[in-house]
């Protein structure tokens, strides 16, 4: 299985990058980062959709598509890891996470996922949402291994 992170922006040298490649770096699935950035000004509903044509586009073909939304289910650690679990056992070859601009993803977009999910009520920088979701991926990992990690 190969894991996708689609998103909105570029990722320069700073903390929010240390952070991401501090878990990403760990993670044993094969995993590609694919960055999408509109440099028009827009107003903010004419960025969305722009973005979520870019998204879309750099989706992989056939990829299980999870948005990150502040308005999907929270899950546990435990029940993001029995996610992929259940789609790594099922034989899906694609995951891919979507990971909105400032003003987050286009509702259409969100719908087309087969999975929505939140990191809580708060709102979280776009870019620090990459260091997050690696280091769930990797909690993932270490769960799914059955490695002290997570306890």
């Amino acid at each position: 299985m190969r894991l996708a992170i689609i998103a909105v922006g570029r990722l320069r040298q700073g903390p929010e990058r240390e952070l991401f490649e501090h878990y990403s770096g760990r993670i044993g699935w094969t995993m590609e980062v694919k960055e999408v950035e509109e440099k028009r000004p827009l107003p903010p509903p004419r960025l969305i959709a722009r973005e979520a044509e870019l998204l879309r586009a750099a989706l992989p073909r056939g990829a299980v598509r999870v948005a990150l939304d502040r308005g999907g289910r929270m899950l546990s650690s435990e029940e993001f890891a029995r996610r992929i679990a259940d789609w790594r056992d099922s034989g899906v070859g694609d995951v891919a996470f979507m990971i909105g601009g400032a003003d987050g993803l286009e509702p259409a977009l969100v719908k087309e996922a087969e999975l929505s999910v939140s990191f809580g009520a708060v709102t979280w920088p776009h870019l620090l949402m990459r260091g997050l979701l690696a280091e769930q991926l990797y909690r993932a990992q270490q769960i799914l291994a059955g490695h002290p990690y997570h306890r």
